[in-house]
């Protein structure tokens, strides 16, 4: 298994942030990206996937852009987390490790923005 800091994870999870397009990332408020170690079982339950067959590498948690209305007004922002121990144990080396960080990351912002599972990469 692949080995990284939880500090050094979070630096790539800010730099794809970073990385993302203006013309994307200038759309994006009022939205928390948080590193978690494990996804939990109601995060599978969520998104229909069986903990024992695959691994969750992040998670969208919010409601996505082309479904709120105009007195839309959230208390609390929408959430993306990803999941760092999965992304670990797939992985098979640091080149790979950073490539699906990054894809994580923009798979989550294309919820965020209301796209489903078939659109994402």
């Amino acid at each position: 298994m692949l080995r990284m800091s939880l500090e050094q994870f979070e630096e790539v999870v800010a730099r794809a942030l970073d990385d993302l397009p203006e013309e994307i990332a200038a759309y994006i408020d009022n939205i928390a990206v948080v590193v978690e170690e494990e996804p939990s079982a109601e995060d599978f339950d969520e998104v229909g996937i069986d903990p024992d067959e695959d691994e969750l590498f992040g998670i969208y948690q919010g409601m996505a852009l082309p479904e709120r209305g105009v007195t839309f007004g959230p208390e609390l922002p929408d959430r993306i987390v990803i999941f760092r121990q999965p992304l670990l144990r797939t992985c098979r080396d640091r080149t790979e490790l950073l490539r699906e960080i990054q894809d994580t990351v923009v798979h989550e912002v294309g919820h965020y923005f209301g796209l489903d599972e078939e659109d994402l990469p």
